[in-house]
C-alpha cells in the first residue's frame, strides 16, 4: 500500500482550500504502511517536508528517481514511485518552481493513473497555472476514490472544477456545485460558490436561494450577507436587506464595510439619523475613506444639519478642489446658514468648474441676491437658461428683484410678469410684491 501525505489529508479533511493545498506548504506526514522494499530516502524526504526543508527533500527524492530504470524491480517501482513523485511535486512547489512542481505531478500521475490526490493536485496546479488541461486531471479526480474521507475529497474536486469551469461554462460548473453540495450537505462552500456565480449571471432569485443556504450553515457567514443584501438592493427590497445587514454588523461590529453598506441601505430607505450613525461608526474604523466621508457629509445635507455638512464637505474640498459637486455642496450648506460671502465664493466655483450645472446658478443667483450682488444675479440666472434648464418661479422673481434694483425696470417688469404667469397662489407673499413693484415701475417705462 502507498502512503498518504498531510499535504493530500488536508484536501480530504477540508481543512484549507483547494487553493490553498498549492499555494502553502502544509507539513506532510505518512497515513499508511511503507511499501516493502520502498527506498529509504523517500521516508527520510517526507521527513525533511515536516520540517519544511523542500531542499533536502528534493535532494533525497531525486537520489531515488534518477536511478537507472533498467537496475529497479519493475514490480516495486510502481508500488512507491508515485509517491516518490508527488512528494517531489510538493517540495518543488515549496521552492516555488511551478513547471517542475507541475512536471513531477504529471510523472506522478504517469506512474499510477488511478490515484485521487495525484490527479486533483496536477489539476490545482494546471489551474494556477491557466493551462486548459487542468480540465482533463480535475475532471479525473472527481471519477476516483480518495483514500481517506472519501465525501469531502470528492466534493473538493467537484468544487475545484466548478471554479475552473466558471467562465467558459457556468451552467457546468453549477451542476459541478450541486454535486460538490450533495456530498458535503454541511458545507456552505458550494451553496456560496453557486450564489456568486448565480448573482454574477443575474439569476437573483436562484443566488437568493443559495446565499439562505449559506447562511442557515454559517449564520456569521460575511459573504453570503453581503450577496444576499445586494441581491436584496439590486431588486429595490431595502427591507429586506436591512435585517441581514444589522445582524452582520452586530456581530462583526469592527468591520467597517459591513457598516458602510448598511449605512447606505438605512439612507435609500430614508432612515437618515441611523445612516448617519452607521457612517459615523465607519469613519471611527477607517478615518481616510473619503467615500464614507462625502457619503456622511450628503446625509447631514439631507437632514438639514448644515453646520455639521459644512464640516463634512471642508476636508473634502480641500483633498478635491476640483471636483464642482463638492463646491456646491459646501456652497449650498453655507447658503443655508446664511454665510452668504462664503457660499457665493463656493458656489462660482462649482460654476466655473462646471458650467453645465443648473441648480448650481440657482443657488450662485440666491447667495449672490443676499449680498446685494445683482450683477452676479442675473449672469447666474442667465447662464441658467443657456442651458435650456426650465426656470422656476420663484427664480423670475429674484431675477426681477435684481433688475429692479439695478434700474433697468424693462427687464425687471418682464420676469414679475413670468414670475406672477408661473406663481399661481403658490408664493403670496412674493406675489403681493411683484404686483407692487409692477404699479410703480411699469409707467416708467414710457
Amino acid at each position: 500500500m502507498a502512503r498518504l501525505s498531510s499535504a493530500l489529508l488536508a484536501i480530504l479533511l477540508g481543512t484549507t482550500s483547494l487553493a490553498q493545498v498549492i499555494d502553502t506548504h502544509t507539513t506532510v506526514r505518512h497515513h499508511r504502511e511503507a511499501v516493502v522494499d520502498q527506498p529509504p530516502e523517500i521516508a527520510q524526504a517526507e521527513t525533511a517536508l515536516q520540517k519544511n526543508d523542500f531542499a533536502a527533500a528534493e535532494t533525497l527524492l531525486r537520489k531515488v528517481l534518477d536511478v537507472d530504470p533498467q537496475k529497479q524491480d519493475p514490480n516495486n517501482k510502481e508500488a512507491w514511485s508515485y509517491q516518490a513523485w508527488f512528494d517531489l511535486a510538493f517540495a518543488l512547489n515549496g521552492l516555488k518552481r511551478t513547471d517542475d512542481s507541475i512536471a513531477a505531478y504529471r510523472k506522478s500521475v504517469a506512474a499510477k493513473p488511478d490515484v485521487f490526490e495525484s490527479n486533483l493536485n496536477l489539476g490545482l496546479m494546471l489551474a494556477r497555472a491557466h493551462n486548459p488541461e487542468a480540465e482533463q486531471f480535475l475532471r479525473a479526480a472527481t471519477t476516483l476514490k480518495p483514500t481517506a474521507h472519501i465525501e469531502e475529497g470528492q466534493a473538493r474536486a467537484w468544487l475545484s472544477l466548478g471554479h475552473l469551469l466558471e467562465t467558459r461554462d457556468p451552467a457546468q460548473a453549477l451542476q459541478a456545485y450541486n454535486k460538490a453540495a450533495e456530498l458535503t450537505p454541511t458545507d456552505p462552500e458550494p451553496h456560496l460558490s453557486a450564489g456568486l456565480l448565480d448573482e454574477r449571471q443575474n439569476d437573483f432569485p436562484a443566488a437568493e436561494a443559495e446565499y439562505k443556504k449559506v447562511l442557515a450553515l454559517d449564520p456569521h457567514s460575511t459573504e453570503a450577507a453581503i450577496g444576499l443584501t445586494n441581491i436584496y438592493m439590486k431588486s429595490n427590497r431595502l427591507a429586506d436587506a436591512e435585517p441581514v445587514l444589522r445582524r452582520l454588523a452586530a456581530d462583526r461590529s469592527d468591520d467597517a464595510g459591513l457598516h458602510e453598506q448598511l449605512g447606505r441601505v438605512l439612507a435609500a430607505e430614508g432612515k437618515k439619523d441611523d445612516a448617519i450613525a452607521e457612517f459615523q461608526t465607519v469613519l471611527k474604523l477607517s478615518p481616510k475613506d473619503a467615500a464614507a466621508q462625502r457619503d456622511l457629509a450628503d446625509l447631514y445635507a439631507d437632514a438639514h444639519k448644515n453646520d455639521l455638512a459644512e464640516a463634512a464637505y471642508r476636508p473634502l474640498v480641500a483633498a478635491q478642489p476640483n471636483d464642482p459637486e463638492l463646491h456646491h455642496a459646501l456652497g449650498k450648506a453655507l447658503l443655508l446658514q446664511k454665510k452668504f460671502p462664503e457660499a457665493q465664493q463656493e458656489l462660482l466655483t462649482a460654476v466655473r468648474l462646471n458650467r453645465d450645472s443648473p441648480d448650481a446658478y440657482i443657488d450662485l443667483a440666491f447667495a449672490a441676491s443676499e449680498n446685494k450682488n445683482y450683477d452676479l444675479t442675473v449672469r447666474a440666472l442667465n447662464g441658467r437658461e443657456l442651458l435650456k434648464a426650465e426656470m422656476p418661479a420663484p427664480a423670475f422673481f429674484l431675477r426681477a428683484s435684481a433688475y429692479d434694483h439695478l434700474g433697468d425696470y424693462q427687464q425687471a417688469s418682464a420676469d414679475y410678469h413670468r414670475f406672477l404667469d408661473k406663481a399661481n397662489g403658490k408664493y403670496p407673499d412674493q406675489e403681493w410684491q411683484a404686483r407692487h413693484r409692477l404699479i410703480a415701475i411699469e409707467p416708467k417705462k414710457h
